[in-house]
């Protein structure tokens, strides 16, 4: 072979070798490559692909109910106080300390010093005061946590912050108009964190696609329904944190191909494994299981204003025609119990004397029938269209409602829509019946019986639209009631109401379960849901 030859043929060769080095480090899709680096070089073991099972609605925290938003904004932003790692005791955030007064109408923050919101703006009293004063001039369609956690607005006859103040640059007076005793805990919750100023004052849409906190990530890139991109913030003011150079959140709707993707190394960690995949994932020697601890509720929702939802005979009568053990026993693996109020028994308060409906078709013959009813009705049973941590497959479970409540007469179409669509048209009291669910923001109980199903929260988070003076009388009392025990028989009493009235069918208590690669570590699964990932890294 001639020299020429030769010369061609090894760069043939050397052609055909680059080409084939090249596709064994290819793009996994998410900015990854087998070979360890990124496109742009950077290490794989520096960032972490979150599969979920849903995108978020929004990255301003003070404008979501929903879960899959706080799990990236917890990142992002910080609180006054914060949660502990895996409970919701009361701990140091933005503020370092927090002084009440003996009448419980004043709190005293002193705050954080050297901090830096990730546009360089400085966190101050004066940026605290702006957040609050931004909140309490909304409303309930634009900021519906605070409308439950603080009852109502500005100018509002419920409404419990009379004033937030500065007092210099590194100390916030919050003088209330009636002692709340959640009030420590409600603050510390994800979506009263503290935003730059200079950001949403630019605009509350462009502020939701462009957050700014002081977070330990800052916000990078939103591709709707793909992936948000979050990276490290270098001026982050706790030393040596993040661990991560990157995190990528994808949203992969369906539990079984998050599980594949997680099996096949395209992500490193993965909310909503299914129950029944649990113990595939324990058997994975290449896999972690992790449990969420269980501070939740999944309930079916049935709309009061919307006839013949209007009578109790008739939310009674669903309450028996719904096998939950069936539900539970088929969907959640035993890593669920039959819930009967509507809050878990962790929570303190608890009622647990209330005897649950049973599954009872012939008792809810005799209740439709005592509604005028015998003959049945037709209605629609809206099913979530994403897995959620107290419900993994709401679709399935409502063939399986649907089915029971055929046994006794009534017909049920199943109907659903894309998540941000579900909510908002569940909020207005759209749906017949809905399958939604809740985890607890505090570990207290006026978060689920309050913020869930008083008259003060209807069109906000009572999706229900179900009221009860006596209960909301009862509900404000536990509010403003600092004795433990007497909040907690006051509690009691209110469940004991709504388990008569029935505007929920509660489903299942759950303990969510996800997954992780082997060699990651730091990862602490919250109760809230709210996964904080600054400690989280690769040995």
């Amino acid at each position: 072979m001639s020299k020429k030859k030769l010369g061609s043929f090894a760069l043939l060769l050397l052609l055909i070798l680059s080409t084939a080095l090249a596709a064994c480090s290819s793009d996994t899709g998410d900015g990854k490559t087998e070979g360890g680096k990124t496109a742009d070089g950077e290490n794989v073991k520096d960032i972490l692909v979150f599969g979920r099972g849903g995108d978020s609605t929004s990255l301003d925290p003070s404008r979501v109910t929903e879960g899959e938003s706080f799990k990236v904004t917890v990142n992002l932003y910080e609180t006054l106080l914060n949660f502990g790692e895996q409970d919701t005791t009361i701990n140091p955030g933005l503020a370092t300390e927090w002084e009440p007064s003996e009448d419980g109408l004043t709190y005293t923050f002193k705050l954080r010093e050297g901090v830096k919101f990730h546009d360089g703006t400085d966190f101050n009293a004066d940026a605290v005061v702006k957040n609050f004063e931004r909140w309490a001039n909304g409303d309930a369609e634009k900021f519906p946590y605070y409308n439950s956690m603080f009852g109502g607005f500005k100018g509002d006859e419920g409404h419990v912050i009379d004033s937030v103040t500065a007092d210099g640059d590194n100390t916030v007076i919050i003088k209330l108009t009636r002692p709340q005793a959640p009030f420590l805990k409600n603050i510390a919750m994800s979506m009263f964190a503290i935003a730059s100023p200079t950001a949403f004052e630019k605009g509350d849409d462009e502020f939701e696609r462009n957050p700014v906190g002081t977070g330990p990530f800052k916000f990078v890139e939103w591709k709707p329904n793909e992936t948000i991109t979050i990276e490290k913030f270098d001026d982050y003011w706790d030393e040596g944190l993040p661990k991560l150079k990157k995190i990528i959140f994808r949203s992969i709707p369906d539990n079984s191909a998050r599980l594949n993707a997680l099996m096949a190394g395209d992500i490193e960690l993965a909310d909503g494994i299914n129950p029944s995949d649990g113990k595939a994932v324990e058997d994975n020697d290449k896999l972690q299981l992790f449990e969420r601890p269980s501070m939740n509720v999944g309930y079916l929702g049935l709309t009061v204003t919307r006839p013949p939802f209007d009578k109790v005979e008739v939310r009674q009568a669903i309450n028996h025609a719904i096998d939950k053990q069936s539900i539970i026993d088929s969907f959640f693996e035993g890593r669920a119990d039959i819930a009967k109020n509507p809050m878990p028994t962790s929570i303190s308060g608890y009622n647990e004397d209330i005897e649950g409906y049973e599954y009872n078709p012939e008792k809810a013959k005799e209740l439709l029938k005592a509604a005028g009813l015998e003959d049945g009705f037709e209605m629609e049973l809206w099913a979530m269209p994403v897995p959620r941590p107290y419900m993994p497959d709401g679709k399935k479970v409502a063939e399986v409602i649907q089915k029971n409540l055929a046994d006794v007469g009534i017909t049920a179409k199943i109907v659903s829509h894309e998540w941000a669509t579900y909510l908002e048209l569940a909020s207005k009291g759209d749906a017949d019946a809905f399958m939604l669910g809740w985890t607890g923001d505090n570990g207290d109980a006026d978060n689920f019986l309050y913020v869930l199903l008083d008259e003060d929260n209807i069109g906000s988070n009572n999706y229900t639209y179900y009221k009860n003076d006596k209960l909301h009388d009862i509900l404000i009392a536990a509010q403003t009631e600092v004795d433990e025990d007497k909040r907690n028989e006051l509690y009691k009493e209110a469940q004991e109401i709504i388990h008569a009235d029935a505007p929920w069918v509660p489903l299942a208590h759950s303990t969510p379960l996800l997954g992780g690669a082997k060699d990651l570590t730091g990862f602490l699964p919250h109760p809230t849901g709210s996964d904080l990932l600054s400690n989280v890294e690769f040995k």
